[in-house]
């Protein structure tokens, strides 16, 4: 007995002592870098002018339906930070029920290229019709997930952590992560 809590000191002071993995730590300051830059991503609309034509060396917006270059913009940004972010906790949560995620994503992502086609009347409807096909799909597959970690739950002695683990999915790097999905 005396002889496997020993083993098992060691087993804790080798994790203790053990030298940090330096990729985890390069990936984990980019992922956080990423999320910080946000409010400045955001704020790039006020770049913009209060016009109706915004004049670029690359390319000449007219803003049409906004009426403003400015407000355009303002609505596009509006759109695509919460895209973006639900995108990165998309591709770097690894709990089971990341694919619900998927919902607010493909939403976000109807509401930007409607706000890049707009030229009508309304603004942000009829998305629930689109959004139907996928929430068809989604909410009873994260159920069944659901379902199937409480009945192993109630099979057995686990918690729900060590559940959780089991159905995590931890891909090596970000294109086995990006294939995984496709």
């Amino acid at each position: 007995m005396q002889n496997k809590q020993h083993k098992l000191e060691n087993q804790q002071l080798k994790y203790l002592t053990k030298p940090k993995n330096n990729k985890n730590i390069v990936i984990g300051s980019i992922i956080a870098t990423l999320i910080a830059i946000t409010p400045y991503l955001f704020y790039l609309y006020e770049s913009v002018p209060d016009s109706n034509i915004w004049n670029t060396f690359l390319f000449t917006y007219n803003s049409g339906y906004f009426e403003n270059a400015n407000v355009a913009m303002w609505v596009l940004t509006s759109k695509l930070i919460p895209l973006y972010l639900l995108l990165l906790w998309f591709f770097t949560c690894r709990h089971w029920w990341y694919h619900t995620l998927l919902v607010p994503i493909a939403m976000y992502s109807y509401q930007t290229f409607d706000t890049l086609n707009k030229d009508g009347e309304f603004f942000d409807s009829n998305q629930l019709i689109y959004l139907i096909p996928i929430m068809a799909v989604i909410i009873p597959s994260i159920y069944l997930v659901r379902a199937r970690i409480f009945n192993r739950i109630n099979e057995a002695n686990k918690s729900l952590e060590e559940l959780e683990d089991e159905f995590k999915i931890s891909p090596k790097n970000f294109w086995q992560r990006v294939k995984q999905y496709f």
